[in-house]
Parts: structure tokens; C-alpha cells; sequence
């Protein structure tokens, strides 16, 4: 026991930097005193001391603000940062490794009797505010956002999204490459223009740098022509684009 405590504890370290030391860490995280507190209710539950169980698990809630059915099962090194109001099912499995913040429902979608809460595998970590729904899987080193809510299967490495949960695609090393380009050339930062990211604005921009960037080469390609045929356009070049062009100090939001 005393062992699995020292686990805990070390594994914290890793995953929170304001974890200053062990005495710090064993008195002031709710979340490490509701996993333990599990940890004695669910072996009651096993041994089929139900109501004594269940009143332990009351008790932790009280404690800590986090709920952990007695039936859950969790594994080593779990981790729940912060902690207020986490909920975690009766038939919900979690593997070694797993994150969870504040906020977190592991909860069921059905009242049948049998498996209706998510399996978390080996390393997941689930945002804050984020909601895991029914007897699905979230596989290994998966990553849910905050105040996502998920009914899917998860894949391994992924990152889930929104509402309902999607997949982030990971994109393409050689499209990246691309739009990268595309934004130094008209000046841009390429910071968030990178077409796996989940901010809709950022990845509008991208979007539109792709368009740009397809108009600009249609132009040149008729000025090519035209001055083949004896004409003389596009002798001048474009105004080259810059970010901070686009930034006025003196705006005022409440015009």
C-alpha cells in the first residue's frame, strides 16, 4: 500500500509543476486522497461489502469534491488534477498513466445493467469539463480537449475535439511544408496557419493563404502569356503583405 502511495506521489512531479514537495503533495491534493480513498472502497466492493463501500465513496466525495463509483477500476499512477467535480462510473476501467482534470464525466448512456462507462487505456489524458459517454474505448496516449463530448472510440495518439468528439487529423508533413511557404512568402507568421489546427479562425486563414496563393500564380501565368503576345502588364510587382500591417493601435472595439 505504502508503496503504490509513493507512486502516486512521484508521479505527480511529472505531471504538475507546482508540486513543490512530498509533504506539500500528500496533504494538498484532493485528488491523490479521493484515488486512495477508491482504492479502499473498491476492495470492500470486491469482497462484497456493498452499503460500506458505497458509504466510503460518499465520504471522498464529501472529502474532495470528486466521485468515484466503488466499482470503477482504476490502475497505477492515475492522476486527478484539481479534481472538483470529476465523476467516474461504476463500470468505467482505467488504465496506468491517465490525466484527468476537473470536471470530468466518465459517465453511462444507458441504464442496462452490464458494461456502460468508458475504458480509458494507458496514458490518456481527458481536459477539463470534458464528457466520455458510454461503454466506448479511448485508446492509448489519446488526448480529449476540455468540455469535449465524446460517444466514439478514440484511436491511439489522437486528439479529440468538440462537440460531439472529433478526431484532429494529423496533417500531411508535405502540406504542411506547403502552407508554411505560402506564409512567408506573404509575410505571415505560420504560427496556427497549420491545417490540423482546431481553431476554425486560424485554419480559415490558412485557407484563404492557399487561395491567395493560387490567385497569385493564375495572374502571373496570364501576365506571362500576354506579354508573350506583345503586351505590357504586370511590370510591377505585388505589395508584399505583412502581419503587423494589419494591426492598428489605435482601435477602438466599442466603434
Amino acid at each position: 500500500m505504502f508503496a503504490g502511495i509513493k507512486e502516486d506521489i512521484a508521479s505527480v512531479y511529472h505531471r504538475d509543476p507546482a508540486a513543490r514537495n512530498n509533504f506539500d503533495v500528500l496533504t494538498n491534493y484532493p485528488g491523490l486522497h479521493a484515488i486512495w480513498l477508491h482504492r479502499a472502497s473498491h476492495r470492500l466492493w470486491r469482497k462484497n461489502w456493498l452499503w460500506l463501500a458505497r458509504f466510503i465513496s460518499t465520504f471522498a466525495r464529501w472529502l474532495t469534491g470528486i466521485e468515484i463509483h466503488p466499482g470503477a477500476t482504476i490502475g497505477k499512477r492515475f492522476f486527478i488534477d484539481h479534481g472538483m467535480g470529476v465523476v467516474i462510473g461504476e463500470t468505467a476501467e482505467i488504465g496506468d498513466d491517465v490525466t484527468l482534470y476537473h470536471g470530468v464525466t466518465l459517465g453511462g448512456t444507458s441504464w442496462n445493467v452490464g458494461k456502460r462507462h468508458p475504458t480509458l487505456k494507458d496514458g490518456v489524458v481527458v481536459g477539463a469539463g470534458a464528457k466520455v459517454l458510454g461503454p466506448i474505448t479511448i485508446n492509448e496516449n489519446a488526448k480529449v480537449g476540455s468540455n469535449s463530448v465524446v460517444i466514439k472510440d478514440v484511436p491511439k495518439e489522437t486528439t479529440v475535439l468538440g462537440i460531439p468528439g472529433r478526431v484532429v487529423s494529423k496533417a500531411n508533413g508535405n502540406a504542411q511544408s506547403q502552407r508554411d511557404k505560402i506564409a512567408k512568402k506573404y509575410g505571415f507568421d505560420a504560427y496556427a496557419v497549420s491545417p490540423d489546427n482546431p481553431d476554425p479562425v486560424a485554419n480559415a486563414i490558412g485557407l484563404m493563404l492557399e487561395h491567395l496563393h493560387l490567385v497569385d500564380s493564375k495572374v502571373e501565368d496570364m501576365c506571362g502569356e500576354i506579354n508573350k503576345m506583345g503586351g505590357n502588364v504586370c511590370d510591377k510587382k505585388f505589395p508584399e503583405l505583412n502581419l503587423p500591417d494589419f494591426l492598428n493601435d489605435d482601435f477602438d472595439p466599442k466603434i
